[in-house]
C-alpha cells in the first residue's frame, strides 16, 4: 500500500487550518469546525489523522460533567492511525510521510521503566488520564476561530484531520499494514490481546473466563486463543456476544440473567474443574471485579484487571484466598509497550496469526462521528472506523 506525503513540505512549519469535531460541552453531540493546528515544537510530531475509531473510554470521559477530566471544549479521539505531515526539532525516529499510529500511553524508550521487562509504564511522561494538553509544556497546539483554545485528550486528539502528538506517544508502522487494522492497535485490540499474552502470559491448556464481551474482551479472547488456552469462558448479558465471540474463540458463554440459582463464579468453577486459571474484567465496575476474583481457581488463579471502575468504587478482596495464592493485578493498554509491541502484532496480522478484521463493524464517514457514538450506546458495534476524507 503506497501512501504519499501528498505535500506535506508545504505546510511544514506553517499553522494549519482543518476540520475537527468539537465536544463543548458533556455529553453533547460533537460539532464539526474548522480550527487552528500549530506546528510541532520540539520532540513533537504533527500527523494527518488518515482514519481513527471510538472506544469507550472516548464515551467515558465525553459523559463526564465535574471534576478534573470535564474540562470543555475538547477534541476527543485516542484510537487512529496517520501520516506524519512534519517533525520538530529533535525527532529522528519518524518524518515525514512516515505511517504512525498515536497511542495515548507513552514510552520514551530511555528511562528504568521503558527498560524494564515489568511493566509498560514510562517514568519520563507519567500517563495522566486527566491530561489536556501537550505533555512537556501543558499548552495546546488547538484554537478554534475565535482563536479560544482547543485542550487535548489523551495526548492524541484523533477526532482532528491534523493533530500534535509528542514522539513519545508516536509509534511507526509498516506501510503494508491497512489502514482500518493500524487503527485497531492504537488502543483497544493491543489492550485485550496483550493482557493475554503479556501480563497474564496465559499457556497453552489453560482455562481462561473473560467479564465483558466487548471490543477488549474479544481481544482478550484473541489474545487467549493465540496462547493456546483450552477454554475461553464469555460472560455477557448480550447473548448476541457469543455468536460473535466464536470467531476469537470464546468456547463457552455464560450469561448472569440466565443462570437461575447459581452465581457467575459457580457456574465458572463448575466449567473449569475449580475455577478459571486466568479471569479478565473488562467493563469497570467493582462487583464484576470481585465476581472474577471469586471465579479464578484457588491456589494460583490470576484476575487481571482491563475495566477503570466506571463509579470509583473500590475493590474488595478475602485476605485468605490472596494467602491461599490468588492474585490481582491491573494492565494498562495490556502491558503492551508500545513502540516494541505494536509492530510485533502489525506483523501478527500480516501473517495471518491475529484476526483484526472481526472487529470492525462499521465504516463512517467523518461528518458522521456522531452515528459512531449512537452504534457504540446502543451496543451495535464493535469498532466503527472513520474516514477522515470522506
Amino acid at each position: 500500500m503506497d501512501h504519499q506525503s501528498n505535500g506535506t513540505l508545504e505546510t511544514a512549519g506553517k499553522v494549519i487550518r482543518c476540520k475537527a469535531a468539537i465536544c463543548r460541552s458533556p455529553g453533547q453531540p460533537l460539532v464539526i469546525e474548522e480550527i487552528e493546528v500549530d506546528p510541532p515544537q520540539a520532540w513533537e510530531v504533527r500527523i494527518k489523522i488518515l482514519c481513527t475509531s471510538l472506544c469507550h473510554s472516548d464515551v467515558t470521559f465525553w459523559k463526564i460533567n465535574a471534576g478534573p477530566a470535564s474540562v470543555f471544549p475538547r477534541i476527543f479521539g485516542h484510537e487512529a492511525v496517520g501520516m506524519v505531515e512534519s517533525a520538530g526539532e529533535n525527532v529522528e525516529e519518524v518524518k515525514e510521510g512516515d505511517i504512525v499510529v498515536p497511542v495515548f500511553l507513552p514510552n520514551c524508550k530511555e528511562c528504568r521503566d521503558c527498560k524494564s521487562k515489568k511493566s509498560n509504564n514510562c517514568s519520563v511522561f507519567k500517563y495522566n488520564k486527566y491530561s489536556l494538553n501537550m505533555p512537556r509544556d501543558q499548552s495546546s497546539r488547538f484554537r478554534d476561530m475565535k482563536g479560544e483554545v482547543v485542550h487535548h485528550f489523551f495526548s492524541v486528539s484523533s477526532f482532528a484531520q491534523y493533530t500534535v502528538v509528542d514522539v513519545a506517544n508516536v509509534v511507526k508502522i509498516s506501510q503494508d499494514l491497512p489502514l482500518d487494522k493500524a487503527c485497531l492497535l492504537s488502543c483497544g485490540v493491543s489492550t485485550g490481546v496483550g493482557a493475554a499474552w503479556k501480563v497474564a502470559e496465559v499457556e497453552e491448556g489453560s482455562t481462561v473466563a473473560i467479564f465483558g464481551l466487548g471490543s477488549v474482551g474479544l481481544a482478550v479472547a484473541e489474545g487467549a486463543k493465540l496462547r493456546g488456552a483450552s477454554k475461553i469462558i464469555g460472560v455477557d448479558l448480550n447473548p448476541k456476544k457469543f455468536e460473535i465471540g466464536k470467531n476469537f474463540g470464546v468456547t463457552d458463554y455464560v450469561n448472569p440473567a440466565t443462570i437461575d440459582g447459581k452465581s457467575v463464579s459457580e457456574v465458572i468453577k463448575d466449567l473449569t474443574d475449580g475455577g478459571a486459571d486466568y479471569c479478565f474484567e473488562c467493563i469497570g465496575l467493582a462487583s464484576l471485579m470481585q465476581d472474577a476474583f471469586s471465579s479464578c481457581r484457588e491456589g494460583w488463579g490470576q484476575t487481571v484487571i482491563l475495566g477503570m471502575e466506571m463509579h470509583g468504587s473500590p475493590l474488595s478482596v478475602n485476605s485468605y484466598e490472596i494467602l491461599r495464592g490468588k492474585t490481582v493485578t491491573g494492565s494498562m493498554l495490556g502491558g503492551v509497550k508500545p513502540k516494541i509491541d505494536i509492530p510485533i502484532l502489525a506483523r501478527k496480522y500480516l501473517d495471518k496469526e491475529l484476526n483484526l478484521d472481526g472487529f470492525i463493524t462499521h465504516e463512517l464517514s467523518f461528518r458522521d462521528i456522531n452515528k459512531a457514538f449512537d452504534l457504540l450506546l446502543e451496543g451495535d458495534s464493535l469498532r466503527s472506523i472513520i474516514w477522515m476524507d470522506k
